[in-house]
């Protein structure tokens, strides 16, 4: 679909501190792994597709069309590194897929029969119950 090796080129890493309760330790490590990708300056994808990348992605991408993902679940750098790349990759796979256009069935003859059928004899249980009309 598209090529994940000159994607990784265009992705751009940077370390930051975690955020969050700990020792001394994490004060001097940079562990927290931020991805930062350009959607419109890639060159990896089409007009069209970046067109259904900023349509899909809208509410991840900042103004000027940079997805921005970090991942500080593991303590390690490179973990963290290897999990926002994962991340990264399915949500622009999803984002990519076209979904099935819907077809809507004809409701089946005999269906519409019972419906109305149904309709009819709670009608007509409901008209047994009042008084009759004596004229």
């Amino acid at each position: 679909m598209f090529d994940k090796e000159t994607l990784l080129q265009e992705l751009t890493f940077k370390a930051v501190r975690s955020s969050g309760a700990g020792g001394q330790h994490v004060n001097k490590v940079s562990s927290k792994v931020e991805l930062l990708f350009n959607v419109n300056e890639t060159l990896v994808f089409n007009e069209e597709l970046k067109e259904r990348l900023l349509d899909k992605l809208q509410n991840r991408l900042t103004k000027d069309g940079v997805l921005i993902l970090q991942c500080d679940e593991s303590r390690s750098q490179h973990k963290n590194k290897e999990l926002v790349t994962e991340r990264f990759f399915e949500l622009i796979e999803t984002a990519l897929k076209v979904p099935k256009k819907r077809i809507p069935t004809k409701i089946p003859r005999a269906i519409i029969k019972k419906r109305l059928k149904s309709k009819r004899t709670q009608s007509d249980k409901k008209a047994a119950r009042k008084k009759p009309d004596i004229e």
